[in-house]
């Protein structure tokens, strides 16, 4: 059975560049072994994640995310069973937020910052549809 999940998070203190890198390159070498494909996205300090794959495998790399000191203020947004992928092509891609025109925040949002703490799960996966289709995916699929 296939899951997709959705969670926020916001980086800790001294989280940066290096870090963000370093979770990435981990996703890159773990998802595809586990069938876990997904996106992600950082700006101003908070992750916004989907994560898509077999249930157990989700939802054990979602209980790592939330145990990870990186981490905190896990939120999860939504989880669903789907009948097939969004994001199959992506071990874990990357949305450039900085491609993005501030004027799709407001379209979801009170401020033009991404705050998936101020959204509803099915507004902030709508948000998070929009990213993908208006800003690029920084990592080849």
């Amino acid at each position: 059975m296939l899951v997709r999940l959705l969670y926020a998070s916001r980086a800790a203190e001294g989280v940066g560049q290096e870090e963000l890198a370093a979770i990435l390159r981990k996703s890159r070498q773990h998802n595809p072994g586990t069938g876990v494909t997904g996106l992600l996205c950082l700006s101003g300090g908070i992750f916004l994640q989907v994560l898509e794959g077999g249930r157990s495998q989700v939802s054990a790399l979602y209980n790592r995310i939330a145990q990870d000191p990186r981490h905190r203020d896990v939120v999860l947004l939504t989880y669903d069973e789907i009948a097939e992928r969004r994001f199959a092509g992506w071990s874990m891609g990357v949305i450039d937020l900085s491609r993005l025109n501030p004027a799709l925040l407001l379209k979801y949002s009170e401020k033009a910052v991404l705050d998936p703490y101020t959204l509803s799960g099915k507004v902030s996966m709508a948000l998070f549809e929009e990213l993908i289709a208006t800003a690029s995916v920084t990592c080849s699929p």
